[in-house]
């Protein structure tokens, strides 16, 4: 398997990756849509909402957690999630940024 060399690309380009990856799961972007959904942190509630077995959705909310998309805090002896106002509001300006160019059309381009 080959190495990503993500030390040739800038700082942006790694994180805009990062967080692309992070979102490239439907399970991923219905966990999200669900924890936005209760407008508070989402203790056990996932799995009866998401069809997906709790060692499933652990994993990822995991990966959701390492991208700094969500937060978790123990509560006895379950751990709730909620959405990193900060990172979101970073997250929203990183993909704003990056999609937020016009597209000029030559007639000569493919």
């Amino acid at each position: 398997m080959g190495l990503t060399k993500t030390e040739n690309f800038t700082a942006e380009q790694n994180q805009i990756a990062a967080i692309a990856k992070a979102l490239a799961h439907p399970a991923r972007i219905a966990i999200l849509q669900e924890i936005f959904k209760a407008q508070s942190c989402i203790c056990g509630e996932l799995v009866g909402q998401i069809n997906l077995a709790q060692p499933t959705i652990s994993q990822h909310l995991k990966e959701l957690k390492n991208a700094g998309l969500i937060k978790g805090n123990i509560e006895g002896t379950s751990v709730c999630y909620c959405i990193d106002d900060n990172k979101w509001s970073q997250l929203k300006n990183i993909f704003n940024s990056f999609l937020d160019r016009d597209i000029s059309i030559n007639e000569d381009c493919c």
